[in-house]
């Protein structure tokens, strides 16, 4: 089954996070509002860090989204693993296993996110486990 639609976000920076010897990486909260297959809110925790080579960097978040999808009610968590090399970026945003609720309770599936002239647009693949 396939999801499709726009999303808001809007961010709130978080004092970085010391990580050993003086290190520190960036933590934000991001707030979201999914529109479309999805209709639903989330709150996201990112830890981010960009490395010395312009360009090149990762992020990590946890992701709790509530709301219908396909108007199915509940919620899920989702894992993002972000990286960018050199200017390339890669992304995977993954359902987090036997994390739904409710009537989404067997979820399973896939984000991909893409941002065209400033909107941020989501296509999720997803299916249901046998519980």
């Amino acid at each position: 089954m396939q999801a499709t639609g726009e999303f808001e976000v809007t961010r709130i920076p978080q004092e970085e996070l010391e990580i050993g010897e003086g290190a520190t990486i960036g933590h934000s909260r991001f707030e979201k509002r999914f529109r479309g297959g999805l209709e639903a809110s989330s709150v996201v925790h990112m830890l981010a860090l960009m490395s010395p080579v312009q360009g090149s960097g990762a992020y990590v978040a946890i992701e709790r989204i509530e709301g219908t999808l396909d108007g199915r009610r509940g919620s899920f968590f989702a894992q993002h693993n972000g990286t960018m090399d050199r200017g390339k970026p890669s992304l995977d945003v993954t359902v987090i296993p036997d994390s739904g609720t409710g009537e989404l309770e067997g979820l399973h599936g896939r984000i991909r996110i893409d941002i065209t002239d400033g909107k941020h647009y989501y296509t999720f693949d997803y299916d249901f486990r046998d519980a």
